[in-house]
């Protein structure tokens, strides 16, 4: 994992974004885009992240144009089938503002809790983040021990557990990837108030549950993920970043997170 003193400049980073396929022309297809966007319209729980009203002001019609303006994926809504993609500038965009949100959090020396429903890819950036964030004096949440989740909104269940900083779904002696909102909620109910974060970095559900507690959070998303965008658009979410949230190589992660750590001043 890249460091902050080997962070890269923009334009090597958009460089490095688009050639591992993170922004730029990525996997996931225009078809998966356009069923979660419709299925967002219509309520299903399991694409609103925990910002459970969303479907109330969102058609499928406004949710397209809006990624295509935050995540940049094509605005044409003849565009039914095959490849979609991520403006490079748009995540690099999302990651100067996630940068002054850090920067915000650690000048304040904020409780925080980083977790990750993405514990194959993004575990080690969300990792490398809270040590970050720790080594500029913000204290990291403990989340209570044997919390269990049942089945979510996304079918996910599991423990709640820790990964040196980061929180994660473990099931079976597995890391778990979830979208769903269940396992945040079921760490700040059971954590009392005066231990409860105030700041959130995460990602998808993790994220969104706790916009939707009212707590500042930050997250990143993938083009199929429209929740945390329409959250960052209506002010329940501070920062949601644009990007492929499962490329093959976690590793190709590390410049992103080193970049973060060095617009933040980490």
């Amino acid at each position: 994992m890249s460091t902050a003193s080997e962070a890269p400049g923009r334009a090597e980073l958009i460089d490095h974004l688009v050639r591992t396929r993170i922004a730029g022309d990525v996997a996931t297809p225009r078809e998966n885009n356009l069923d979660h966007y419709r299925e967002l319209a219509a309520g299903n729980r399991r694409f609103l992240f925990g910002l459970e009203d969303l479907h109330e002001r969102w058609s499928e019609e406004r949710v397209l144009a809006l990624m295509a303006e935050r995540v940049g994926v094509s605005p044409d809504p003849a565009h039914r089938t095959g490849a979609d993609t991520i403006d490079p500038e748009l995540t690099v965009d999302g990651l100067d503002r996630m940068a002054r949100a850090l920067r915000k959090a650690a000048g304040a020396r904020r409780r925080v809790l980083v977790a990750t429903g993405h514990p194959g890819a993004l575990l080690e950036a969300h990792r490398a983040l809270a040590e970050g964030l720790a080594a500029a004096g913000c204290p990291l949440v403990s989340v209570p021990e044997g919390l269990w989740v049942g089945r979510g909104s996304d079918e996910s269940y599991g423990l709640v557990q820790q990964v040196g900083p980061v929180a994660v779904l473990e099931r079976g002696a597995s890391l778990r990837h979830t979208h769903a909102p269940e396992p945040m909620w079921a760490v700040l109910d059971a954590l009392p108030e005066e231990e409860r974060p105030e700041f959130v970095l995460a990602d998808h559900g993790w994220s969104g549950a706790a916009g939707a507690r009212g707590i500042d959070a930050v997250g990143f998303a993938d083009t199929n993920d429209p929740a945390l965008f329409l959250g960052e658009a209506e002010g329940a979410v501070q920062v949601a970043v644009p990007l492929d949230d499962h490329v093959a190589d976690s590793r190709h992660y590390g410049p992103m997170a080193a970049y973060l750590l060095a617009a933040a001043g980490l």
